[in-house]
């Protein structure tokens, strides 16, 4: 997976509450093969029962959504589907925790941001597609033209500027883990396996 700093590109409105990991990508499509991408599946029945929707007319890098967003199922194809539409980030007031953690090891930023800031940007953004830009190294996005921050954990920044997940970031220390592995050996090679 590929890292990023910065994205800039289009953001729509969500503005419903509790869209969980069963809407964002439905249990019949999961067998699809990862390879052949769950963009198409992102929010199939709901755009499907509505002609309207954003989704529908706009392909954004930002989506601004209600509170309780990839609630649900621990399903890790939600944020495949998020990121093979071509999401990078999402601003809402709250998120699933499995949901939130599932999108930064797969590069996908899930903002918190307030309940009034979030109302503003659904007023702004309305039915249409603005411009939006965001930037981990300093936790703000410009949206339509207003000016958002976010909380980010150091941590997950470092895994979303670097393209890491869980892996990929112990990795990281894997010199220590070898000094550990070696000392450890030598002070109690009486239970280590013979071979």
């Amino acid at each position: 997976m590929s890292g990023w700093t910065q994205i800039s590109g289009s953001a729509v409105a969500l503005p419903d509450a509790n869209i969980d990991t069963d809407q964002l990508i439905p249990a019949r499509f999961m067998s699809q093969s990862r390879a052949d991408g769950y963009g198409g599946f992102l929010l199939h029945d709901v755009r499907e029962g509505t002609p309207g929707h954003p989704l529908n007319h706009h392909t954004p890098k930002v989506l601004v959504t209600g509170r309780n967003f990839g609630s649900g199922s621990s399903r890790e194809a939600a944020v495949y589907a998020l990121v093979d539409f071509g999401i990078r980030a999402v601003f809402a007031p709250s998120f699933g925790d499995i949901f939130a953690g599932n999108a930064v090891n797969n590069g996908l930023l899930a903002a918190q941001v307030d309940q009034a800031t979030i109302e503003t940007l659904l007023a702004h953004l309305g039915n249409g597609a603005e411009q939006a830009h965001v930037d981990l190294s300093t936790s703000r996005a410009s949206i339509a033209g207003i000016e958002v921050r976010f909380a980010l954990n150091p941590v997950h920044a470092r895994k979303l500027i670097n393209g890491w997940d869980d892996i990929d970031l112990t990795a990281q220390h894997a010199d220590e883990i070898n000094a550990f592995c070696a000392a450890r050996h030598a002070a109690h090679s009486w239970a280590m396996p013979a071979t």
